[in-house]
């Protein structure tokens, strides 16, 4: 392999292990990029992105600027002299003469198939729609969202059953072992580009709380969907009545689709077996405020409702 200086620019869990590959496939990381430190938890202390920990733990400089717009910002990245940048989750907007500065230009990391689900929340919104797989594309920045030339690309199945956080997983690793791949092959020259095409372009909106709301009108593979895709963020629930008609927000963790009939909203079982628009949703695991999480049986034992009445409204 070809040993390459480079910037690393990333701030969640998922951009750690692609950190990781880089030091251990033995190119210089000159610097790391993240977002500045803030505040979290009861006490509101600023607490340092998983990146920023992470390279302070493997001894690499740090920088946290909040923009790279200005000249003093530019100017301290291009004289870096760097090889290339490479670039996963990091939230901020590249300008043009950050891309410019690497002589190997700068490469992204995306967790999707492009040009399918550019943008911000592409493993979300892959099992939100129901799609049969996903992946990591290695991709030539631009200007543009996600727009580049595609380098390289390895896919994985979604299986039925699998969460936003297993699929968040397996694309991180996927993402650490190709990018190593697509380092070495760039340094030797060997790394053609292909324009994405125009056909089968889709954009992963920001996730916002309140699509977390489930609507028991919808069919339950749809409920499914939104659960394992939201969990643990934003959090999916829905509102159930009280004794005396106060409403109580009840969190849902973990779902199945089942088989069953009745009115939208209906507790067809002792289980929380739940009545949908199509299908029935089994609540397998749920958290009333300020209480641990329980199974639906545990569930319906302290909440005032029995089989045939609804209890989402």
């Amino acid at each position: 392999m070809t040993r390459l200086r480079l910037a690393f620019m990333g701030t969640p869990d998922f951009s750690v292990p692609v950190l990781d590959a880089l030091v251990a496939a033995g190119h210089e990381v000159a610097c790391v990029y993240s977002q500045p430190p803030r505040p979290a938890g009861r006490g509101h202390k600023e607490q340092l992105t998983p990146v920023h920990a992470r390279a302070q733990a493997l001894g690499i400089p740090v920088r946290t600027p909040k923009s790279l717009r200005n000249a003093e910002a530019q100017g301290e990245f291009r004289d870096l002299n760097l090889d290339v940048a490479v670039v996963v989750a990091y939230g901020l907007v590249l300008p043009q003469p950050v891309l410019d500065a690497p002589r190997l230009g700068c490469l992204n990391i995306h967790a999707s198939l492009l040009p399918r689900w550019r943008g911000a929340a592409p493993i979300q919104r892959a099992i939100l729609a129901g799609d049969a797989e996903s992946g990591v594309t290695i991709m030539q920045m631009e200007a543009g969202l996600d727009t580049g030339p595609m380098l390289l690309e390895e896919r994985i199945a979604i299986t039925p059953r699998m969460t936003a956080s297993q699929l968040h997983d397996g694309l991180s690793a996927t993402g650490a072992r190709l990018i190593v791949t697509a380092l070495d092959r760039l340094a030797a020259g060997d790394l053609p580009a292909t324009v994405q095409p125009e056909d089968g372009v889709t954009y992963a909106a920001k996730l916002a709380k309140e699509e977390g709301r489930l609507d028991f009108t919808k069919p339950a593979a749809e409920l499914d969907r939104q659960v394992r895709a939201l969990t643990p963020w934003p959090g999916t629930w829905f509102e159930a009545a009280l004794e005396g008609g106060a409403i109580e927000k009840i969190k849902v963790l973990a779902a199945e689709p089942v088989a069953g009939s009745g009115a939208p909203g209906t507790l067809l079982d002792t289980g929380l077996t739940v009545a949908c628009g199509e299908g029935a949703l089994r609540l397998v695991t749920v958290q009333r405020p300020g209480k641990g999480p329980v199974d639906g049986a545990a569930f319906l034992r302290g909440f005032p409702h029995q089989v045939g009445q609804r209890i989402a409204q």
